[in-house]
């Protein structure tokens, strides 16, 4: 066994006895939970203890935790009771879970966001669940006179051999609440885990099919009014006038106003993101009729000045650039081929590339792109608020409840401790809810109105608001001698607004000459995180280079790739190297083992990636046919290791989801703007994956490790983009350099 020293978290322990007695309730912070309400086959106890973050034991032994984490689809609230629950010795069956409200007090980190969950919490839940059983051993050891090393703990039990006695959790819960919180427990070895590493339902998947209200947009209360925004239809355009007498008389309208999202002096938070501060607010109802009244408002709209604002992005000041203007994505597109007119800053220069390049007998040289894309979450922004007096209730999806409640209390004027925020399930996020201005609005609009509203977005209202993916561009070029051996590699990266290019990231520290260098263009189109972030564009550039430069020297995709690897594990160059190559290395011997590489199949076209991020490799093989002259992905293997996988289930759906994602958006997704003025408005245009466009069949490998638990929600996904790159070559002979693919092949048709 390990053992640890709770004092290292000894702020995150909350130990209290209730006057009404019955159970031992410890506290703790990144827990979530197992079972979201008892089922018939839990007697619910007559006595619990109530105290702030809660591991709490009842007097019949059932056993409830709280889910501080926001649930936003990653299946937390089943994965990470299951940490707790290996380290109390419970049963399963007997663990039910609340969902925590937001409290800064008694919580730590309460965000969804960076496939950070598991990983940020794995010492804290199992330092939790090892606490506890250990003070309910002790309370056995005192009430039965043994020593506390001969007891043992199995299913929620106690028991003592010599004396045969035996007894659940729930008989010494009182008294364990009046133990000292060691200083010190045992954790389990891997080897002995009976819950970790074993496949659990999501604990909300009965509510989930039977359209049980649980999220955001399902919340209602007495009183309660329709709120909805109209914004500019441009971005660089703001609000100049509005006329809303129409409005106004229709049936249902209570009010029609403009608001200040934020105020000229808010301390912007990097999760504050908004394009459009000033709105036309429409409150009704229902949201039919405040969505007719919305088309009958006559505005007019000006343009916005170039602005300079400070960010504070995790404690440190950025300073942002938002131009003036109506933006182009022609425009965009040719800026970023040629960024003439921008800094380039290197970032990273191992050895002599440009003597390297000077030298080489052949200069292979790639471009790659790919446009904004829009969340598109399948429950658009909403949240509900009942602002009265110096008092702010929120409920609603958000990733990011800590960060927006120190937002909603300095624009509303309220202290902190009086806003509160409850949290929904979501429906969707991938990085979009980590930005909570539609929070923000709510609170705005419910405190002018001092009467509880629910702000909805129309699809339409979320996909022309932002926050997007930027767009990016990369130019790869690798320099080879007159042996067809590699001498250099030279990666140019940037966006618009941002660059996607992590340096030190494979293929750095695999080869003597290496040169990398960044670029952005501003821009006033808002941007933000998106499932993977940079990563998302950067692995499919990366791993499509990677594969042409392996032809050009003549050796198999898998073989060059390992080859490299090992050289950066036996002899790397330069520092900062982020990955380890023996475990990059890993997960494509496993997929090239699982997949027989290199036997041919007839019609069948494969290609191979790997890549990186979130502390987790992941390889792809992707295989694809063509069926009347249009690829069909008819299998995907993919190797990952995320180090201790808590739930095979939950991560191979993790692992899949980004596998469909990664394509899908690779495939047919784009965002276009036209004079400031998005091109698409609804899913009539945008096009998402079909069912019958994603892979027939998706089957997971997961690598066996004793490693702590990496991330495991966006590790999948940008590697597969350059599998499907790679297997798109081998289909129609031709490269495919510029997302969305669809188009270059509607050029083959």
């Amino acid at each position: 066994m390990t053992t640890v020293k709770t004092g290292i978290g000894r702020r995150s322990f909350f130990k209290s006895t209730a006057v009404a007695g019955g159970g031992l309730v410890l506290g703790f912070s990144w827990l979530a939970g197992c079972r979201t309400e008892a089922n018939k086959g839990i007697v619910m106890p007559k006595e619990w203890f109530n105290i702030n973050a809660y591991l709490k034991i009842g007097d019949n032994g059932v056993v409830t935790i709280m889910s501080p984490n926001p649930e936003i689809g990653q299946n937390v609230k089943t994965s990470m009771p299951m940490i707790v629950a290996e380290e109390l010795d419970i049963d399963w069956k007997n663990v039910i879970v609340e969902q925590a409200n937001l409290d800064t007090d008694k919580y730590k980190g309460q965000i969804a966001g960076g496939s950070m969950s598991i990983a940020a919490s794995w010492e804290s839940l199992r330092m939790a669940g090892a606490t506890a059983k250990s003070m309910i051993k002790q309370a056995a050891a005192t009430a039965w006179g043994v020593p506390v090393e001969e007891l043992k703990t199995e299913l929620g039990f106690v028991s003592h051999e010599k004396t045969n006695k035996k007894a659940h959790y729930g008989e010494f819960a009182s008294a364990a609440g009046k133990v000292e919180v060691p200083k010190e427990v045992k954790l389990k070895e891997p080897k002995d885990y009976t819950i970790i590493g074993t496949s659990r339902k999501n604990v909300d998947a009965k509510k989930i099919v039977t359209g049980k209200p649980q999220y955001g947009i399902d919340y209602t209360a007495e009183g309660m009014q329709i709120a909805m925004i109209t914004h500019p239809p441009a971005f660089g355009l703001r609000l100049k006038s509005f006329d809303d007498t129409a409005a106004r008389t229709m049936p249902g309208i209570k009010d029609v106003f403009k608001i200040k999202v934020y105020e000229d002096d808010h301390k912007t938070e990097w999760s504050d993101v908004s394009a459009f501060p000033d709105l036309v607010v429409v409150v009704g109802n229902t949201t039919w009729e405040v969505m007719n009244a919305k088309k009958a408002l006559k505005i007019e709209w000006e343009p916005i000045p170039s602005k300079s604002e400070s960010i504070d992005v995790f404690g440190s000041i950025v300073e942002v650039v938002t131009p003036s203007g109506l933006e182009n994505s022609s425009t965009h597109f040719e800026q970023m081929k040629n960024p003439t007119s921008v800094k380039v800053k290197t970032v990273r220069k191992d050895g002599n590339p440009e003597m390297a390049f000077k030298n080489a007998a052949k200069i292979i040289e790639r471009s790659y792109s790919c446009p904004f894309l829009a969340h598109n979450t399948m429950e658009p922004m909403n949240f509900f608020a009942d602002v009265k007096d110096d008092k702010a209730l929120l409920i609603g999806p958000i990733q990011t409840p800590e960060f927006m409640e120190k937002s909603v209390s300095h624009r509303l004027g309220i202290p902190k401790e009086n806003v509160e925020i409850h949290l929904s399930r979501m429906g969707g996020g991938f990085g979009r809810r980590l930005y909570g201005h539609f929070l923000v609005e709510a609170a705005v609009i419910s405190q002018k109105l001092q009467a509880p509203i629910k702000l909805i977005y129309s699809r339409e209202d979320d996909m022309t608001c932002g926050v997007y993916r930027p767009a990016y561009y990369a130019t790869y070029k690798a320099a080879l001698d007159e042996n067809n051996q590699l001498l250099g590699i030279h990666v140019n990266a940037g966006g618009v607004p941002e660059s996607p290019l992590v340096a030190n990231r494979f293929p750095a520290g695999c080869v003597d000459n290496y040169l990398a260098e960044e670029w952005e263009i501003p821009s006033n189109i808002s941007v933000g995180a998106f499932r993977a972030p940079r990563s998302n564009f950067i692995a499919g550039a990366e791993q499509s280079f990677i594969d042409e430069l392996a032809e050009a020297m003549g050796k198999d995709p898998i073989d060059f790739r390992l080859e490299l690897l090992e050289r950066s594990k036996t002899k790397p160059v330069g520092e900062n190297n982020e990955y380890d190559a023996d475990r990059y290395a890993g997960v494509l011997k496993m997929v090239r083992d699982k997949t027989n590489w290199g036997t041919q199949q007839e019609g069948v076209h494969r290609g191979v990636a790997a890549y990186y991020c979130h502390q987790t490799y992941v390889a792809h093989v992707l295989d694809i046919t063509m069926e009347k002259d249009q690829p069909v992905i008819k299998k995907v293997t993919s190797a990952v290791d995320c180090g201790i996988v808590i739930n095979p289930d939950a991560a191979t759906n993790l692992s899949q989801g980004a596998v469909i994602d990664g394509v899908g958006h690779a495939m047919y997704s784009t965002m276009t703007f036209k004079d400031g003025q998005p091109e698409h408005t609804n899913f009539g245009t945008y096009e998402l994956i079909r069912h019958k466009q994603s892979p027939k069949e998706i089957e997971v490998h997961f690598v066996k490790s004793e490693i702590n638990p990496t991330g495991m929600g966006e590790p999948s996904g940008p590697p597969v983009i350059g599998a499907l790159a790679n297997a798109l070559y081998k289909a129609t002979g031709r490269r495919f350099y510029h997302q969305p693919f669809n188009k270059e092949l509607g050029v083959l048709g």
